[in-house]
């Protein structure tokens, strides 16, 4: 009795299911997009239609049909298929899935095939629980995940799995998809008359940003809620269109990869002198809710790293529009940003200061040397111990500068910071230059008359 409740709860949730889970591909021939890893010939495609699936991990933007291929293998193999939320799961489910596998490989010698989707929220706890058992064959594993697996799943769990990328759909994709949609008598709109105006699809695509489940979520809506014509036709125009999807969704997690990923594209954007690809890639991270003080401690640590010295005033102007922030505010803040990353984009580039970096490791490796006596301090032991005595005040001379020894005697002619023949530091490598050969000069000379001194002796 209670199977029969079972089944019909189960058709009443399939005809009442949202477009997108009703819509879903049962085939590969019904899938669309990523050719790279189902086209004709392709691995995985062979593997799926040979029910040769060995331990899997699908990652990509949502909407790119990881889970629905999941599902595919569930339709195609010989092998019992279970299925884990790692959001909803825990450690007791994982055992309880694998005990389930166990028994039915020892009874019935039958594999199972254990999808997990959203494996990167799976704890280390929960990860370690499952890596033995993917490992002796008790299951094949297949996980799904926006994220990054090299960073967020366990590294034990990513080696013995072949991972495949899914991109974000085609414009000519997801097209297709709306069209199969419309057209499918069954799980789509096949038994209405629905006419969907060319430039609403449009917009239903370019809005939905590569989102096929965003895309069929928008399309549902505007369909259930279009009253039908005199002729019995649902005609979704523009208007429609844009009242069912009114806003772009932007890819974009704090703490997933498309957080990373931006802000590396909007820095390299700075780094390469381009102006319009650094404002965009700003722009997607304040539209996306990224928080202004974010990219403003970037912008900070750019201005040092990058623009350095051949502009020392780009580090003023970030520090400048960090403070400045925090009286405006938003929205008007964004004046204050775009000028920030248009200063920096725009300016002379110099990454000198990780001079300090090649002196860091000198110290690190290097055996530390002593302070020369004339730069010791005074105050305490010049009578007894001669410090500071012979030193060079170098204020006392005309050009308020003086050949000296500041580096221990081990170090003499070693050079860390070189600057850059670019902006003001052009300025800085001539002065220092000039400096540098002249304290040459003066330590050569040093060095002779100690020589001769020995000689003498």
């Amino acid at each position: 009795m209670s199977t029969l409740f079972q089944e019909a709860a189960a058709q009443y949730r399939a005809h009442n299911a949202p477009l997108a889970d009703r819509m879903r591909p049962q085939t590969l021939d019904e899938f669309v997009g990523q050719p790279h890893i189902l086209g004709k010939g392709k691995l995985l495609r062979r593997a799926i239609e040979a029910d040769r699936v060995t331990s899997l991990i699908f990652f990509g933007p949502p909407g790119t049909g990881k889970t629905t291929l999941a599902r595919i293998i569930a339709n195609t193999t010989r092998s019992h298929f279970a299925s884990l939320n790692a959001v909803l799961s825990g450690v007791k489910d994982i055992r309880s899935a694998i005990n389930d596998a166990q028994r039915r490989l020892e009874l019935h010698q039958q594999r199972t095939i254990l999808f997990v989707d959203e494996v990167h929220r799976f704890n280390k706890a929960q990860q370690d629980a499952l890596l033995p058992h993917v490992e002796n064959g008790t299951v094949v594993f297949i996980g799904a995940t926006t994220e990054n697996p090299y960073f967020e799943v366990n590294k034990a769990l990513v080696s013995r799995s072949r991972i495949f990328e899914l991109r974000t759909l085609t414009l000519d994709d997801l097209r297709q998809i709306a069209r199969q949609a419309l057209g499918h008598p069954e799980r789509g709109y096949g038994k209405k008359t629905v006419n969907l105006a060319p430039d609403a699809l449009d917009h239903l695509v370019d809005v939905c940003n590569g989102d096929a489940r965003s895309l069929l979520n928008a399309l549902e809506l505007a369909v259930v809620t279009t009253e039908p014509d005199a002729e019995g036709m649902i005609r979704i125009d523009l208007a429609v269109a844009e009242d069912s999807i009114q806003q772009r969704a932007v890819l974009y997690d704090k703490e997933g990869d498309a957080h990373f990923d931006t802000i590396s594209a909007f820095i390299k954007s700075l780094r390469g002198s381009d102006p319009d690809a650094a404002l965009y890639w700003m722009a997607r991270m304040v539209y996306a809710g990224e928080d202004p003080r974010f990219i403003l401690r970037r912008m900070l640590i750019f201005a040092a790293e990058d623009v350095g010295m051949a502009d020392p005033n780009a580090l003023r102007v970030a520090q400048a529009t960090a403070t400045g922030f925090e009286y405006v505010g938003m929205p008007e803040g964004q004046f204050l940003l775009a000028e920030c990353c248009l200063y920096l984009a725009t300016a002379p580039k110099s990454n000198s200061t990780l001079a300090y970096f090649d002196a860091l490791k000198y110290v690190r490796d290097e055996q530390t040397g002593d302070v020369p006596n004339h730069l010791k301090d005074a105050s305490r032991d010049k009578a007894g111990l001669g410090h500071g005595v012979g030193y060079k005040y170098p204020h006392a001379y005309r050009e308020g500068y003086v050949p000296e020894q500041y580096l221990p005697e081990a170090m003499q002619g070693l050079y860390f910071y070189q600057p850059r023949d670019m902006g003001y530091e052009k300025r800085i490598a001539e002065r220092l230059d000039l400096l540098r050969q002249r304290d040459a000069e003066e330590s050569l000379e040093k060095r002779v008359r100690r020589y001769a001194d020995e000689e003498k002796q």
